[in-house]
């Protein structure tokens, strides 16, 4: 299982460059990775496999992946289909479609996250790969960004199934620690269900995620929307795999919770008003692969009901279903794009005599429509005929009115599928006296293979019903009760035949009568303006909470923010205990010493009225926080300190240029109580808030351990450094991730028009003289009277050795103070000095490098760290110590969390590279031009 994910990751990435090279041919070869995996699930059909891959051992978080025989049933038709369409691929588009290297690659990547949903045991596991698929859908569905439609589908369904993801999110924390564990497997084999309210609003936060994934009214409307996007898509994603996602988890979950009291009102009710609705809406619209979106919301709602029943004989029908639709509703998504392809058009209004001119991809649509209508010996009469009785046969759960009303709906939700199945087939290839007959251009053999052999599968299965029920039963087998139904083609004269002439008779006559449903919208369409109204509800309601705090005033945000801290510390403390707090002022002279120049330095910054006095007296705050770090042994956090305040420093004065030295009497604002009280009071509400936190401890301090554990597990005697690139990596990245987005929007803000590209060098400059010696390569290009020749001299002389100094912290960190981050701000203050003393064109010498390069190659060389660690044998992001003895260089010992050191190194030094062209050269461009 690991091997088909890992397979389709690579091809993922293979993608793009194998489109350059072969063009559309390129998809042919990328379909034989989701058919081999089907070879691998055929050959192991319905035996139970299990892997488990620690990847966060100590908080019990593991990598475990299930096949079992639903997971099967799945796995083949998101494999079997996904090779299909991706053949089906290499003919519909043409070489010259914009981003066909990056639609492959998403296609590809949506096969494997499809195949890891459907095999995943842990529900954490599932959900990442619940929510990969929903980016996927949005980056499918928005291929065609130049189109409104387009980026307008993508979004909602973006939105509709992220929200219903992120409901399904809660559900699943509140039902992994109901039971004390997240493994689907431990639930289903529970003995009972934990009682309480807790879980029941579990059950109904999954279901909203389940329901919206799978379409469901009233969260149906997004797909119909998403029609916008290529026709192979359209198969894929809506018909064959994304939205079978929600019915596979309702599956799933049924055997354990079917009998609760939220289970069946809830899917019987929305599954039997999808299958109404959506079918009406089908007889209404002329375009045909609308057609195809509201039958397959109203099928979508019929599969709901019968896997969500909770009894074996219609988990086998509703599974049967599920088979079912996948091969009728792909195949006919792949038709109207052959249609679309050939004749320019898909609009029922504007289609005239495709019957006569293409009798294959009639006989193919034929094959696929009967078989959605329920027609025998097709798959879709023997799975719906076993739904039918199914239901007949829920008695319990079942019983009385509800069940005849069940019943009756179903009926009547068939009549219509008849009803549009036939629509569809008049529509696509009838002669209609009063329309012109479309050009049409034949589609070769490889064009139409793949709808053809769905067609034929649906026709087959039907044939083979009994052998197809040996494959599909032992799901059915896994619900409570016992299974007395079986899959087969004639269950000679009985109630469930008879229903199925009344649905066939009911639905040709729903066809005669076609005209009369006309096109008037009826609830399901009111729903898309419903959610519009909805975004335009929170844009004016997000506009009003912005503008009531928000209004472009510093000090307001400030006071804010610092009240929030100081208020909500002051209630919780003034509720709850205050015993144990033990408070010592300072353990030597120095520290009070420090401390009183601390409090003159901030006080001090608030009366002077030179900016860059201001700015130097702040600044002495924070070297005497990095001292009192020194005084109490910890002298990597001083150096961090030092470094940090000095570069901020330096990014301080940069914006200072373009500001008047003195703060002018019309600027200056006089003594305010108000803000003096919330500085006093957020002042005083820090020390306190840690003095309670550290009174709080009841057990041995965690920092005891980490010295040894630093050693023990990430190879290192510096324990901070170990901390941030090994037990705590994860944060880190995070950390680094948000540095590189800020760093980019503040750059993009003050370019504004290009945001990344290589710092102009000395040649570049307008006034540049080749020939000329100077000791900086751009000193002479400065202005005589900001020239300094003894910063040059020095900055010439230094920069060398603290470059070296910077390799040196660097590589030292892991068992001294320095590591990546203090050996980045090192170079950073190389490169400021540079700077400085040489000017904008300096810079280019001193590192001709594009920033944003530097920042995307520091994040990709820390996150690859992750998956080194994997190949390794090592759970993501943990070190892994490699040691060996080497000719001339003797013993080496090698930890990989060196590299991902290296990758914070590079963004520090990005991100100041970054800083100096954008607050400084490129400001320098501005003041220049004023």
């Amino acid at each position: 299982m690991l091997a088909i994910l890992l397979a389709h990751a690579l091809a993922a990435l293979a993608a793009p460059a194998a489109v350059r090279v072969m063009g559309r041919n390129a998809f042919y070869p990328l379909a034989l990775v989701p058919l081999a995996s089907l070879v691998w699930v055929m050959a192991g059909w319905n035996e139970t496999q299990q892997v488990s891959y620690a990847w966060a051992p100590t908080i019990d978080l593991s990598l475990q992946l299930r096949f079992d025989s639903l997971a099967t049933v799945m796995s083949a038709l998101v494999l079997g289909i996904g090779a299909l369409v991706l053949a089906y691929c290499a003919r519909y588009f043409t070489d010259d479609e914009p981003k066909l290297g990056s639609f492959a690659a998403w296609l590809v990547a949506f096969a494997g996250a499809m195949f890891g949903l459907v095999t995943s045991d842990n529900m954490l596991l599932l959900f990442i790969f619940w929510e990969i698929t929903t980016v996927l859908s949005f980056l499918l569905v928005g291929h065609n960004s130049d189109s409104a439609a387009g980026r307008r589908a993508a979004l909602q369904a973006l939105l509709v199934t992220g929200a219903g993801g992120l409901a399904m999110l809660v559900g699943i924390v509140v039902l992994g620690q109901s039971y004390g564990s997240y493994l689907l497997s431990d639930l289903l084999a529970a003995p009972e269900v934990p009682d309480g309210i807790a879980v029941q609003v579990a059950l109904v936060l999954v279901l909203v995620g389940a329901l919206s994934k799978s379409a469901i009214v009233p969260l149906h409307f997004w797909l119909p929307g998403a029609m916008a996007a290529p026709t192979p898509v359209s198969a894929y994603l809506h018909a064959a795999a994304m939205v079978k996602a929600g019915v596979y988890l309702i599956a799933r979950l049924a055997p354990a919770f079917a009998d609760e009291p939220v289970w069946r009102p809830l899917i019987l009710t929305l599954g039997l008003a999808s299958m109404l609705l959506a079918g009406l809406r089908a007889m209404q619209v002329t375009d045909l692969k609308l057609l195809l979106a509201f039958g397959t919301v109203s099928q979508l709602g019929f599969l709901v009901m019968m896997v969500g029943l909770g009894t074996p004989d219609a988990a086998l029908a509703g599974i049967g279903l599920l088979v079912a639709h996948a091969l009728f509703k792909a195949c006919l998504f792949l038709v109207v794009g052959i249609i679309d392809h050939g004749a320019g058009t898909r609009d029922i209004g504007e289609l005239s005599g495709l019957g006569r001119r293409a009798p294959v991809l009639l006989a193919t649509s034929v094959l696929a429509a009967l078989s959605m209508a329920g027609i025998p010996p097709l798959w879709g009469f023997v799975a719906k005929e076993s739904a039918l009785a199914a239901e007949l046969a829920a008695d319990p759960p079942l019983s009385g009115t509800g069940k005849w009303l069940l019943l009756a709906g179903v009926v009547l939700g068939s009549m219509l599928t008849v009803a549009y199945s036939a629509r569809f087939v008049w529509g696509a290839f009838a002669d209609k006296r009063a329309i012109r007959v479309p050009d049409w251009h034949a589609p070769g053999p490889a064009f139409i293979a793949a709808p053809a052999l769905l067609a034929l599968g649906s026709l087959g299965a039907g044939l083979a019903a009994p052998w197809m029920d040996g494959l599909l039963a032992p799901y059915a087998a896994t619900l409570p009760g016992e299974l007395t139904a079986h899959l087969q083609l004639w269950h000679g004269l009985n109630l469930p035949l008879l229903l199925s002439v009344v649905v066939v008779a009911g639905g040709a006559l729903l066809f005669v009568r076609r005209d009369r449903f006309g096109e008037s919208a009826t609830l399901l369409g009111n729903a898309d303006r419903g959610y519009d109204a909805a975004l335009r509800a929170m844009d004016r309601l997000s506009l009003r909470m912005t503008g009531s705090v928000q209004r472009g005033s510093l000090p307001l945000t400030q006071a804010v923010i610092l009240g929030t801290l100081v208020i909500l510390p002051a209630v919780v403390l003034a509720v709850g205990t205050r015993t144990g707090v033990e408070l010592r002022l300072w353990d030597r002279p120095m520290q009070l010493v420090i401390g009183a120049i601390m409090i003159a330095m901030a006080l001090g910054a608030t009366v002077l009225r030179n900016r860059l006095a201001s700015v130097l007296a702040v600044g002495l705050t924070g070297y005497g926080c990095g001292v009192i770090f020194a005084l109490h042994g910890a002298p990597d956090l001083a150096l961090t300190q030092f470094l940090v305040e000095t570069l901020t420093l330096v990014v301080f004065v940069l914006v200072l240029r373009a500001f008047p030295a003195e703060i002018g009497p019309e600027q200056q604002a006089g003594f305010q109580i108000g803000r003096a009280a919330i500085a006093i009071a957020a002042g005083i509400t820090v020390p306190v808030l840690a003095a309670f936190a550290t009174a709080a401890r009841s057990t041995e301090p965690i920092w005891e351990r980490i010295p040894a554990a630093a050693y023990e597990f990430g190879g290192g005697k510096n324990a901070v450094n170990v901390l941030l690139v090994d037990m705590r990596a994860w944060d880190t990245l995070g950390e680094i991730s948000v540095l590189v987005v800020a760093a980019t929007g503040v750059a993009s803000l003050v370019f504004r028009s290009r945001r990344f590209g290589l710092p102009p060098r000395a040649a570049d400059a307008p006034n540049y003289r080749p020939g000329k010696v100077s000791w900086l390569p751009a000193g002479r290009l400065v202005d005589r009277r900001e020239r300094s020749m003894v910063l040059q001299i020095t900055t010439r002389l230094v920069f060398p050795t603290i470059m070296v100094l910077s390799v040196y912290f660097f590589f030292s960190g892991h068992n001294a103070p320095g590591g990546g981050f203090a050996g980045g701000l090192i170079a950073g203050l190389a490169l400021v000095l540079r700077y400085l003393a040489g000017g904008q064109y300096e810079l280019g010498e001193a590192l001709p490098v594009d920033a944003g390069r530097l920042l995307g190659a520091g994040l990709i060389l820390a996150a690859g760290t992750a998956t080194v660690s994997l190949l390794l044998g090592a759970p993501p992001l943990y070190s892994v110590i490699v040691e060996a003895t080497v000719p001339l260089l003797g013993h080496i010992k090698l930890v990989t969390s060196l590299f991902f050191d290296l990758g914070v190194y590079l963004i520090v030094v990005g991100l100041v590279l970054d800083v100096l062209r954008s607050l400084g050269a490129r400001l320098d461009d501005e003041l220049v031009q004023s």
